[in-house]
Formats: C-alpha cells, structure tokens, sequence
C-alpha cells in the first residue's frame, strides 16, 4: 500500500459494533472490525475524490466566465486535455514517483519506485488487500489523482489568451507526472520536508503554490495580451460571462469539501468522522470570510463591489486555509479566509502594475494566498514550526520555478509557446481550433 499524506486523524482501529453481512450472522472468519474501518476510510477517499473531480467543472466553468468570448472554447479544450493527460501520466509514472514506498534512489528527495501504478486484483479478500489496515489501493490513487489534476487546472487560467494549445499540453504532461509528484513526495511520500515537521493538511503549498508557481513562471515568459498594457495604464479586458464564472467558483467551494475533508484521511472512528465535519464547517467559514472581504474592500476601495474580486476571494479563502483546516476555530478560519479576500484584491493591481498578465487572478489566489495559508498553520496549530514553514515554502517555490522555467524555455525554443499576433487579436477560438464557443454573436 502506498504511503498517504501523514496527516492528522490517521485510522485507528477500535471496537466497533459486529457488523450484520448477511441475516444468518456474520460470516465466519471476518474481522468486521477491520472491515468497517478498511471501508469507511476507503469510501472517505472515493466521496472526497469526485467532490475535487468536480472541481475540474469548476476551473473550466471560472475560466470560460472570465475569458473573452472569442477564447472561450480553447479553454473548454485545455481543461479537457489537461485533466485526460494528467489521468494518464500520473498513472504512468506520478503515483509511484510521489510514494516511495520508503525506497529512495535518493533519500527523502527522489523516489526509486518507478512504473505505473498498480491496483489491487478483482475481488479482492482481506488477506490480500495491500492495506487491510487501512483502505483499498484504487480509492487512494483516484483521490490523489484529483490533486495532481488541480495543480495543473490553476496555470490554465493565468495563461488564458495567448498560449498554443500543444505546448501547453505538453507543459502539463510534465508537471503532473514530474514536477508535482517529486515536490509531493517531500512532504506526503514521507520525504525530508515531511522529516522536518512541515505541515501542509491538504495542500496550499503542496498543491495551490505549485501551481501558481508554475503559472507565474509560465507569465513571465509569456508575456501579457496585446494590449492589455498602455502608456502605464492597465486596460480592462472583462470576461465573457459571469454567471458561468459565479458557477465555476460555487463548483469549486463545493468541491474544496471533499480537497479539504477527504485529507483526514480515515473515517473509521468517532474522532475521525467529528474531524471531516469539523474541516468542513472550517472550510466553508475561509470561504465566506474570504469573499466578504473582497466585498467589503472593493467597495471601499473603488465605490462599487468587484464581482470578480469577491469571486477570487472566495477562492482565495478557501487556498488560504487548505493548509490547516482541522486545528482553527470557526472564528478563526473566518479570518484567515479573510486575509486571503485581503490577498487577493491588493495582489491583483500589483501584479498588472508589473505587466504581469493573469487573466483569471490565478496567481493572488493560489500562490500568494497558498503561501499565507502554510505561514497560518501556526497560528492554530501548536506542532507547527514557521521557520519550517518557510523553508518549506522557499524549498518548493525554488523548485517548481526552476523546474517548470526549464520546460517553459525549451517548449519557447523548439516549437514556440505563443500564438502570432493576427490569431490573438481574432481570437484563438477561431484561428486554433476554428469553431466557436458562441458563434451566433460572432461578427459577420
């Protein structure tokens, strides 16, 4: 059984009321004990994990709302491809490249396990099952799965506009298979940040900074759309539909239920199932704090509320307490969900006062308010060490950048990243793929 994310809540096996398999009594030589905890845990994993698969409808919905019309469909096709590719790679290498299995090529820093993954036979029985212990294979590898799949859903949206569809593809074939496995594997395969102490509960580092790391390098090299800066001045390029956009970010705090309850991972005692419950309480508290704030301070700000500030700051909520949404109060998830809404609706014109194109705010949200999120866990948790935190922080962020600005480069040099000027400004709905998201109130 592979290594899963040592987090708090682990499965403890107790005393549990003999289960009922059948009217005629419990089949001999069951330990329905045993089975009850292998169970739950593993349905925690299987529930947890289509809520975060349905977060890949939400990035999709999010990023068609906040593009332009004539962008839309080439953002519907990237979140497609990603999701399908990132299936298939991290099955061919990623899982066995994030859980070691305590086999290292190089101690706590790069796995020795390598190949597919494998999961358990058909029908398989207790005395066969990799961890009867704890849960079946096949629920582990689909719910971590859905994490790898997120990472790269967050650098789709800062791209959006003015990237070609195949290096792009290829981009996300190695980050899902290389570049997140490796970073995760330091922490939730048991390697040596996870040695150090560092916690990250479900992800703002581990998953969120990545991403938005990997985005902001993508940004860089990329450069902004045409247009969108002139004589020192930000023009504004609103989206195309914002009720797909309100869509996408309700999708997506759905679905942070089971990013965030599905990493207690265990469900098969009294104390583990009150946790899930608590993270979830805890999570949707970040979440409001978050957009409430945005709420509040962009109309302070600029006399009138910001729909697409509220909207990110929701999110932003959400990233910031995905680090630890076990240990705070609901009070204080609330606050820290509110930093995250603070985060994002001062990020956003630092970024463009730069020339830094993120078309969706991908970048505030989950690599600023992913790094507040992991300096907060010491707020709340007694364990945590902020000079751990930090290296942390320091070790993946230096990592994910000079990895993925490798592959940026080298996609740059061979076969070009950006679409020529005339597709761009007809839009690459038409000139990269030739049909269109809306194509009754197309010109002509």
């Amino acid at each position: 059984m592979k290594l899963l994310k040592p987090l708090v809540g682990a499965a403890v096996l107790v005393a549990l009321p003999t289960l009922t398999l059948a009217q005629d009594g419990p089949t001999p030589g069951v330990n329905a004990s045993t089975d009850t905890v292998f169970i739950l845990n593993s349905l925690l994993f299987l529930v947890g994990g289509f809520l975060v698969f349905f977060m890949a409808a939400g990035f999709a919905m999010l990023e068609a709302g906040l593009v332009r019309g004539k962008n839309v469909t080439m953002q519907l096709t990237k979140n497609m491809g990603l999701f399908s590719l990132a299936t298939v790679f991290y099955y061919l290498i990623g899982y066995n490249l994030m859980y070691p299995l305590g086999t290292w090529s190089v101690e706590g820093v790069l796995s020795g396990v390598f190949g597919p993954g494998v999961l358990e036979a058909v029908g398989v029985t207790s005395d066969a099952a990799d961890d009867y212990s704890y849960a079946s294979t096949g629920s582990d590898f689909f719910f971590q799965l859905m994490f790898c799949a997120a990472t790269a859903s967050i650098v789709s949206g800062a791209l959006a506009e003015r990237i070609k569809l195949w290096p792009f593809l290829i981009f996300t074939i190695v980050l899902t298979s290389i570049i997140y496995p490796i970073q995760a594997s330091w922490k939730w395969g048991g390697g040596f940040l996870d040695g150090m102490g560092f916690l990250d509960f479900a992800g703002s580092t581990v998953v969120h900074s990545v991403g938005g790391w990997a985005a902001l390098v993508g940004a860089l090299i990329l450069g902004p759309r045409i247009g969108k800066y002139k004589d020192g001045k930000t023009i504004p390029m609103p989206g195309s539909n914002l009720t797909l956009a309100t869509l996408g970010t309700f999708i997506l705090w759905m679905g942070w239920f089971g990013f965030n309850g599905g990493s207690q991972l265990a469900m098969g005692t009294v104390g583990d199932v009150a946790d899930v419950s608590r993270i979830f309480a805890n999570t949707n508290a970040a979440a409001a704090g978050g957009a409430l704030v945005a709420l509040i301070l962009t109309q302070v700000l600029y006399k009138k509320p910001d729909l697409t500030m509220i909207l990110n700051g929701a999110l932003a909520g959400l990233v910031s307490i995905t680090a630890e949404p076990l240990t705070p109060s609901l009070g204080m998830a609330t606050l820290i969900g509110g930093v995250g809404g603070v985060i994002v609706v001062f990020a956003v014109p630092f970024l463009d006062k730069l020339k830094i194109d993120d078309v969706v705010g991908a970048i505030p949200v989950h690599l600023f308010a992913g790094i507040w999120g992991t300096i907060a866990v010491v707020i709340t948790n007694g364990d945590a060490s902020l000079m751990v935190q930090l290296y942390s922080i320091l070790v993946v962020g230096i990592f994910t950048v000079v990895a993925s600005g490798i592959v940026w480069m080298v996609l740059k040099a061979t076969m070009g990243i950006r679409v020529g000027e005339e597709e761009e400004i007809m839009g690459l709905d038409t000139t990269e793929l030739g049909m269109e998201a809306y194509p009754e109130f197309s010109k002509g």
